[in-house]
């Protein structure tokens, strides 16, 4: 799994109020035991509108409703990493990585779902290489994931919308399942090619890119 920072840095140093805390990932429960899981960087977007005039942002030119929105997506995204650690780490105690798999492929849309409908937002997580087939991101955020960033980015769609993505970085117990495929036991091989037939998610190392988070807030959470 992976571990949130905070806010989205400006791209550029201009003399203005920057909306960031640089330094460690927030002090919400439980934090420091997710640190050893891996490490989310947080950055901006690229100067190309998106799809349907989805339109880049830079953090330190967020409007006070913009903020309030950044805000909502930073907490949901915080609050779903919390609650899925929490189901796959009790997983894998119980069951191993193999139990860990199904609970993924039924659990993780479960809470993104939830998360999302307690913050008033959409949200799940995307990569380019794909395990679950379901967790293709929105058009927005596959064309602000094109390049692969290793930093988040944010977008606002003519509506008002606010998006945000936010990498995710493979880290130790994450090998368990994401590792060379020759690391993997048997039981585990035969279980990810009976739920995920097409799975590309094997052969990272620690610190890889491993995919995003993203989150789409309405412009009615201002």
């Amino acid at each position: 799994m992976h571990t949130p920072t905070s806010r989205v840095p400006s791209r550029s140093p201009r003399p203005r109020v920057r909306h960031q805390r640089d330094g460690s990932p927030p002090s919400r429960p439980g934090a420091a035991g997710l640190v050893a899981l891996a490490c989310v960087l947080v950055g901006c977007a690229g100067e190309d509108a998106g799809p349907a005039g989805w339109s880049p942002l830079e953090a330190a030119e967020l409007t006070a409703p913009q903020q309030a929105q950044e805000t909502t997506a930073l907490e949901a995204r915080d609050a779903m990493f919390a609650e899925l650690l929490a189901t796959l780490t009790a997983e894998l105690e119980t069951s191993g990585p193999v139990g860990a798999i199904a609970v993924c492929k039924t659990e993780a849309p479960r809470i993104a779902a939830a998360v999302g409908e307690r913050f008033g937002v959409r949200m799940g997580r995307t990569s380019d290489r794909l395990r679950n087939p379901g967790n293709a991101g929105p058009e927005w955020a596959a064309a602000l994931l094109a390049d692969r960033p290793e930093e988040p980015r944010l977008v606002s769609s003519p509506a008002g919308e606010l998006g945000l993505t936010s990498p995710i970085r493979v880290a130790g117990k994450c090998l368990l399942c994401h590792g060379p495929e020759e690391s993997l036991g048997d039981e585990l091989r035969e279980a990810l090619a009976r739920h995920y037939p097409d799975d590309a998610a094997t052969g990272y190392s620690a610190g890889d890119l491993r995919g995003w988070f993203w989150v789409e807030v309405p412009a009615s959470v201002q």
